[in-house]
């Protein structure tokens, strides 16, 4: 073939654009938004030579196999509970939706695909240190499994740390599995994971590149953040493992993160959402350990997971639901502040109805393309009446959602397209007022460190700043 030949380029072209043509009819039907859909239809059908590729790195989209995993990290859980004494947990279930504060959430009996249970017992842990004390110290006493799991793990000081306990409980005979995002600990060296491979320790990184239109993925992400040990303590909430989070980092220190520890039978939910994950990334599955009794009182808990292969974009929705369901505060904590149009909506409406809305962000950006992009949302709210902070001592990474008071949300999800759309998140739902009061207390405390925003603050924004927040929020859906 002559491929000088203009001929051999006509046909070059003319496959690009039926590539083109299939793409951006492959977007029209699986991309949730209309929006969307049309920002990427578009330059697919008229220049695709210049967005084929963006489109498989960044738009393309198919979770077959994740939603099978899903079915089957059900059966395996309803196959856990057959065969021990599974009656206390169908019955909390039942007793969750007698709660009247529960019922103030209408939608997420049936958002959540993970039953509300009662009788569990939740910890506040604030900052990095009462976080991987906590979490060091329900390993140390392991002994059947431990179930590991974040969005980023580094080699650094922490994380030798948790290889070292890893290796000295599977030398014991625990069975240990640590689940890491492949983007997210991109940096990780694969001698980490082969030291704890060589010591027994089972260990996967999570790819959403499974599947031919997926092969190039990077844009999908697993950021949650869960540990369980032997099926009686868990962690979930905003740390990753990594000095930074315990404040080593000097541009972002002090780190100001939440975790909550959780005991009780919601966490068969974590351990479910563990297998899901797992089974996606090694086509095996976990073992699940459900207690045969239960604590006769305790908290009223949900535990959400989220992510691109949910039938409905279930973490947008939550924070829809909780913002319309306030009626004397919602108070809102979130290193991005990227709302789409539905929840900046729900927010103003919520200030309407003469709701505290108060919106917490950091004052030091991680990433200033976002910081850019959250600033600019930043400035619109404080507009809408919405009362917007920023943190001041160091890095605020916590995500947080107190509604009026006894509800309140702790886990991994942003106030951002990302988490909304893009990335597994989990999240921890409770109702009780003694907890809810521990929230506010704890964010009280980083209101009185932070500084209010201000309309003048919008004024005194340079022009070249205030287009640079425009140019931002322009990319703002895959941030």
């Amino acid at each position: 073939m002559d491929y000088h030949s203009p001929y051999f380029f006509g046909y070059l072209l003319g496959l690009i654009h039926l590539l083109g043509i299939v793409a951006a009819l492959h977007a029209l039907f699986t991309v949730r938004t209309a929006q969307g859909a049309i920002a990427w239809a578009m330059p697919l059908f008229f220049i695709p030579y210049l967005t084929l590729i963006p489109y498989l790195v960044f738009g393309a989209r198919s979770f077959y196999a994740y939603i099978k995993a899903r079915r089957q990290a059900n059966q395996e859980m309803h196959v856990a509970m057959a065969n021990l004494n599974w009656r206390p947990w169908v019955e909390e279930a039942l007793t969750a939706r007698e709660s009247q504060s529960y019922v103030a959430l209408r939608a997420m009996p049936k958002l959540g695909r993970m039953p509300c249970l009662a009788n569990n017992q939740v910890k506040l842990l604030i900052n990095g240190k009462a976080t991987f004390d906590a979490i060091f110290a329900a390993i140390e006493k392991a002994q059947d499994v431990v179930l590991v799991q974040f969005f980023i793990i580094h080699d650094d000081t922490l994380g030798k740390a948790l290889q070292e306990l890893l290796l000295r409980k599977a030398a014991e005979g625990v069975k240990v599995f640590v689940l890491y995002d492949r983007v997210g600990s991109h940096a990780l060296p694969a001698s980490y994971s082969q030291v704890l491979r060589e010591g027994g320790v089972q260990i996967h990184a999570f790819a959403t590149r499974r599947g031919w239109f997926n092969r190039f993925q990077v844009n999908f992400r697993n950021h949650r953040k869960i540990v369980v040990v032997d099926g009686l303590l868990g962690f979930i909430g905003g740390h990753n493992v990594g000095d930074e989070y315990l404040g080593a980092h000097p541009h972002l220190s002090p780190w100001r993160d939440t975790h909550v520890q959780i005991g009780g039978p919601v966490l068969a939910c974590l351990q479910e959402s563990f297998a899901e994950d797992w089974y996606w990334a090694t086509r095996q599955l976990p073992p699940l350990i459900l207690p045969d009794t239960y604590p006769d009182n305790g908290v009223l808990c949900q535990a959400l997971a989220s992510g691109p292969a949910d039938p409905q974009e279930t973490c947008s929705l939550f924070f829809l639901e909780a913002i319309h369901s306030a009626t004397r505060r919602v108070w809102i904590t979130s290193p991005y502040f990227i709302p789409d149009e539905a929840v900046f909506a729900a927010l103003r409406l919520a200030v309407l109805r003469g709701v505290d809305v108060r919106v917490l962000i950091p004052s030091r950006p991680d990433h200033r393309i976002v910081y850019a992009a959250s600033s600019l949302f930043a400035f619109e709210a404080v507009r809408a009446g919405v009362r917007m902070f920023r943190y001041q001592p160091g890095f605020l990474h916590q995500k947080v959602v107190l509604v009026d008071d006894d509800v309140s949300a702790i886990g991994s999800a942003n106030l951002d397209n990302r988490s909304f759309r893009l990335n597994f998140e989990i999240t921890l739902l409770t109702v009780d007022r003694a907890f809810a009061d521990q929230v506010e207390h704890m964010l009280n405390d980083d209101f009185e460190q932070s500084r209010e925003i201000t309309a003048e603050d919008s004024r005194d924004t340079h022009r070249l700043q205030q287009l640079g927040m425009r140019i931002a929020r322009l990319i703002s859906p895959i941030l």
